[in-house]
């Protein structure tokens, strides 16, 4: 099972040696390939050859590019080798609207209720309205109680002066976080042979990963937690509560290891790569003739790392 996540923030070059991943810096690391489930260039002189892309194709590897805000900017995903993909897009196209309906139904009941346990983990108020909220929501959301919650939580975690549209310090932890999140989420579709573009809910022609804005919802509030306990506490000083200063790179690193941090599904407790395949895979059995009782999401418990066991 891949469980390592690499971020590269340092001039390197990184080649293919055998099955490993060679990262040539001050002295050369080599990571076997099959460890890995994300790469992340956050440099501009890195430099990689292309058997390094064909290797990141061949075993399934998420190979993100940073921009000059250093915040994800391209992914590079395989192309869906599974063998049965036009079966699974032709399901994805045959989806039921009532079963996508009650789907998206329980993503959200399932993302208010762990936006409420982010409350709860962070000590602020308000949880108990946030699930009389997730008690309300129904087939589609057609209340959009999703939104609803939304605009209550976030003030409620970051301050009431806080807006996703600020251009601060803690906007772009959420956005770093997320991307790196919609990113893990989109190769594991790929991997199941589903098509990334065609979403439950979301739904946008010039957006190739709705199915990826679909599942992330639930896992969106791990992000919020952690960008939650890097900043300031929403009784400080306005000024410093909304923060300005830049992510730095052990604030990315932080937050690409969100991956690795457990959560709690209905099989038991697993890091948020296992976490996001069991996700996807209860997904598939729903485009297969299921219903949205097999969807399997994950529950916030905490930023406690996966511990590995030999």
């Amino acid at each position: 099972m891949t469980w390592r996540s690499i971020v590269i923030s340092r001039p390197a070059k990184l080649r293919r040696e055998h099955y490993s991943l060679a990262i040539e810096q001050d002295q050369t690391a080599f990571v076997p390939f099959e460890d890995i489930a994300v790469i992340l260039l956050n440099h501009r002189e890195i430099t990689l050859t292309h058997p390094v892309l064909s290797a990141c194709g061949e075993y399934g590897i998420s190979l993100f590019a940073t921009g000059d805000t250093h915040h994800p900017s391209g992914v590079f995903l395989p192309y869906l080798p599974h063998s049965r993909a036009t079966r699974w897009l032709r399901l994805q196209l045959d989806f039921p609207r009532p079963v996508a309906k009650q789907t998206w139904a329980a993503i959200v009941r399932r993302k208010i209720a762990n936006q409420a346990e982010c409350l709860r983990l962070t000590e602020r108020d308000g949880a108990d309205r946030l699930e009389s909220y997730e008690t309300r929501v129904r087939s589609g959301d057609t209340g959009n109680l999703e939104g609803q919650a939304a605009a209550f939580y976030f003030p409620q975690l970051f301050g009431k002066g806080f807006r996703r549209d600020h251009a601060r310090f803690i906007n772009a932890a959420l956005d770093y976080g997320y991307a790196v999140l919609r990113g893990a989420i989109a190769r594991g579709l790929v991997a199941h042979g589903l098509l990334p573009a065609l979403g439950i809910f979301h739904a946008s022609e010039q957006n190739a990963f709705n199915l990826a804005d679909d599942l992330i919802e639930p896992f969106r509030p791990l992000v919020d937690l952690c960008v939650a306990n890097i900043t300031p506490s929403p009784d400080a000083p306005q000024e410093v509560a909304l923060g300005h200063d830049e992510l730095q790179p052990k604030d990315k690193v932080t937050l690409v290891n969100l991956l690795n941090v457990d959560v709690a599904m209905p099989r038991g407790q697993m890091s948020v790569l296992s976490a996001i395949e069991q996700a996807v895979e209860s997904l598939a059995r729903i485009y297969d003739g299921g219903n949205a009782a097999l969807l399997e999401l994950p529950i916030l418990i905490g930023l406690e790392q996966h511990r590995l066991e030999f």
